[in-house]
C-alpha cells in the first residue's frame, strides 16, 4: 500500500489570510463612515425634519452642535468647506483627524493586527469633552454667533 504525497502548504496563503483578517476592521470602519457620508449628502439635513428632531434643541433651545456635525459633513460632501466650517469648524476639524487617522491606521494595521485607529488617554479624552462644551455655549452666546448656521 503506496502512501499519497503530501501537499506541501503554500508559504502565501497564512499570510494572505491574516492580511485580510488585519484589513477587516478597517474596511468595515471606512465603508460606515462612506454609508453615513453618502446618507447625509442624499438627505440633507439643512430641511427641518430631515433628520426627525434635535432632543438637545427641543430641551435647551440651543442649536445643537450634533446638528451642526451633520450640516457640516452634507457640505463637505458637497465640497462646499465655507458652508461646513460655517455649520460646525469643529466638527470639520474632527473628519479631518479621523480621514488622518484612518488613512494612517491601515499600515499599521498590516504590521500589528491588534492595532486601533486612534488610541487617547482619559485625559485626551476629558479635555476635547470640555472644549465641545465650551464651544457649544459659545456658538451659542452672540459673539460666537458666526460658529453656528
Amino acid at each position: 500500500m503506496t502512501v499519497p504525497p503530501t501537499q506541501s502548504p503554500d508559504p502565501a496563503a497564512p499570510e494572505l489570510g491574516s492580511r485580510r483578517q488585519a484589513l477587516r476592521a478597517p474596511a468595515l470602519v471606512g465603508v460606515a463612515g462612506l454609508t453615513a457620508a453618502l446618507l447625509l449628502h442624499v438627505r440633507d439635513p439643512n430641511s427641518p425634519g430631515s433628520w426627525g428632531f434635535c432632543p438637545f434643541e427641543t430641551v435647551t433651545g440651543w442649536d445643537c452642535p450634533g446638528c451642526g456635525g451633520l450640516r457640516a459633513v452634507h457640505a463637505l460632501t458637497d465640497l462646499d468647506l465655507g458652508a461646513a466650517l460655517s455649520s460646525n469648524v469643529f466638527a470639520v476639524l474632527l473628519v479631518g483627524v479621523l480621514a488622518v487617522a484612518f488613512v494612517a491606521w491601515i499600515p499599521r494595521r498590516l504590521a500589528d493586527p491588534s492595532a486601533r485607529m486612534i488610541v487617547i488617554s482619559s485625559r485626551t479624552g476629558l479635555v476635547i469633552l470640555a472644549v465641545l462644551a465650551v464651544f457649544t455655549v459659545v456658538r451659542n452666546t452672540p459673539w460666537g454667533a458666526w460658529l453656528a448656521a
